[in-house]
């Protein structure tokens, strides 16, 4: 169980989602609720207020224009604020752009004996913060994947256990400095706190997996507007994570260039009419497709709806081939599960799961936002469900109000964070 206790009932939760095609802001709500067995206040959260907006200045993940990027971050904010009828001033914001890194590191401490306590814990931790990072980069995320005492490994959680020596397995996350600090002044100048970055396809599992497919093991794709960032999940934590600098923009791109026609119109067409697989019947209907510059001129062409798919399923194969890639070079294959969920506004485009089923030969789902109330049937779709992790996120660690703005050094989830969260309860 991930879950941390709230300390005051009815606390706010805000996400903001930058991405390059929206931008999602959610204001929440934390409700306490009682589990199954009614011995446990858990924390759930129910959205009050929704405002998404077109995104502009975003490329790729990254700002690129500070002053147009502000502009859709206020308008988004400002409508779930108004919606909500609450004012926000911290935010848990995504991050994905700045080429997320994953690192495999180990820690040891000699416990000489005594039983395991806190200290030692955050002993661990602390090797984990003081690993060597590239001039450049930052931290985002640090999580203990396995504790090992004396030789024994699988152990989740070694406090009052006893031994010689203690040691860990963690995982580690890394991004460049420039694109998280872009990030960070641009949500300052819109009067802002960005109190976390999270990776996107760690928070979008955070949304769409249940428990068994985080501890059987489970891959993230998170099929963006400007990237294809994934997540491999098993044992219930993430193990890795990578970015690939492809998604629905470049889609809609080459659709505007080999029908020449306006980007408006390309993605106008690829969400009536795209399809990743081609099938035999595509050849028989025709779509009408204004020319650039010509659309109040001359009637527009007439094309083959086969024509639009073939040129959208080589630029979904090659995402699906980096995609594969990384997951064959992280070391993680073999535990990657037999399942692939698909999040994120284009792996909505018809013909996505069975065109990944069929390259990967794996059990493949589109995920929806779970466990989350108040979500409109319109904002409830993959599309959204990065913005709904970072709530989760937010629940997970607390949200601890004495971070400093901007630094990267997020606490982990899981059972170290509930570690470092008791500490900060009691002392």
């Amino acid at each position: 169980m991930r879950n941390k206790i709230i300390k005051q009932k009815g606390d706010l939760l805000a996400a903001l989602d930058i991405g390059s095609t929206k931008t999602c802001c959610l204001i929440a709500r934390v409700e306490k609720v009682k589990d199954q067995i009614g011995n446990h206040d858990l924390p759930k959260f129910s959205v009050l207020g929704i405002g998404h907006k077109a995104s502009e200045g975003v490329r790729g993940g990254a700002i690129v224009d500070m002053e147009a990027s502000e502009i859709s971050i206020r308008r988004a904010v400002q409508a779930a604020e108004t919606m909500a009828k609450e004012t926000i001033g911290n935010v848990c914001v995504n991050l994905s752009g700045g080429a997320p890194t994953s690192h495999s590191l180990g820690a040891e401490v000699s416990i000489n004996g005594h039983r395991i306590v806190d200290a030692d814990l955050n002993s661990i931790l602390g090797q984990g913060k003081m690993a060597h990072i590239d001039d450049g980069s930052e931290l985002i995320h640090l999580f203990p994947i396995d504790f090992c005492i004396d030789g024994h490994r699988g152990i989740k959680d070694p406090r009052g256990m006893s031994g010689q020596n203690l040691s860990a397995t963690m995982h580690m996350v890394t991004a460049l400095s420039g694109p998280i600090r872009n990030s960070t002044v641009v949500v300052e100048r819109c009067h802002l706190r960005a109190e976390s970055f999270v990776v996107s396809p760690y928070a979008s599992g955070l949304a769409c997996l249940v428990e068994d497919e985080m501890d059987l093991g489970a891959t993230v794709v998170d099929m963006g507007g400007g990237t294809t960032t994934i997540a491999i999940f098993f044992d219930g934590n993430v193990v890795f994570t990578d970015c690939i600098p492809l998604g629905g923009k470049h889609i809609t791109n080459d659709i505007a260039r080999g029908l020449s026609t306006s980007v408006v119109n390309a993605e106008r067409i690829k969400t009536l009419h795209g399809n990743a697989f081609l099938s035999p019947i595509e050849d028989r209907e025709t779509i009408e497709i204004p020319q650039i510059g010509e659309e109040n001129i001359s009637p527009p062409n007439l094309v083959a709806k086969s024509k639009v798919i073939q040129i959208i399923q080589p630029r979904v194969e090659e995402t699906l081939a980096l995609v594969r890639e990384s997951i064959s070079n992280s070391g993680f294959e073999g535990i990657a599960g037999h399942r692939i969920v698909l999040t994120g506004g284009a792996s909505q485009l018809p013909g996505m799961r069975e065109i990944v089923q069929e390259k990967f030969k794996k059990q493949v789902r589109v995920g929806k936002p779970l466990r989350v109330n108040g979500l409109a049937d319109s904002v409830s779709g993959p599309a959204f469900s990065t913005c709904v992790g970072l709530l989760s996120y937010a629940i997970d660690t607390g949200f601890d109000r004495s971070k400093t703005i901007g630094s990267g050094q997020n606490e982990p989830t899981g059972m170290l964070g509930r570690v470092s969260s008791w500490i900060r309860e009691n002392f």
